[in-house]
């Protein structure tokens, strides 16, 4: 099952290491992912998912390498995007907030909900 091998570790250290190079709309669906995963809400079939999505952008195996200039995370945002599809229903805009305060931190945008 997909979701063996996503793991947190896995993705804060992908996050951190790559979040510049990804580009703030990466890294916002993948938080929206995975906050949305956290929620007690969201049914077992989503989480599955979502966790698909994030071990694909997590794994150093890509379509396209991510270490290659300018199209490197193409493929790790089709992913994402295509688990958002599914699963829109339960990013929310809780999740969103979340993720957008978190955005705020690494990328230094104003933000609404970003804490003084």
């Amino acid at each position: 099952m997909a979701d063996e091998q996503f793991t947190e570790t896995g993705f804060w250290s992908k996050i951190k290491l790559f979040s510049r190079q990804a580009g703030k709309d990466v890294i916002e669906r993948a938080l929206w992912l995975y906050y949305a995963a956290q929620r007690p809400n969201t049914p077992k079939w989503a989480k599955s998912v979502i966790f698909g999505a994030l071990a694909y952008f997590i794994s150093p195996l890509d379509a396209i390498p991510d270490l290659t200039p300018l199209v490197g995370f193409t493929d790790d945002l089709g992913a994402l995007a295509a688990a958002l599809t599914m699963v829109a229903l339960y990013i929310d805009d809780e999740v969103k907030s979340l993720a957008a305060d978190k955005l705020a931190l690494w990328f230094g945008d104003e933000s609404p909900n970003a804490k003084s």
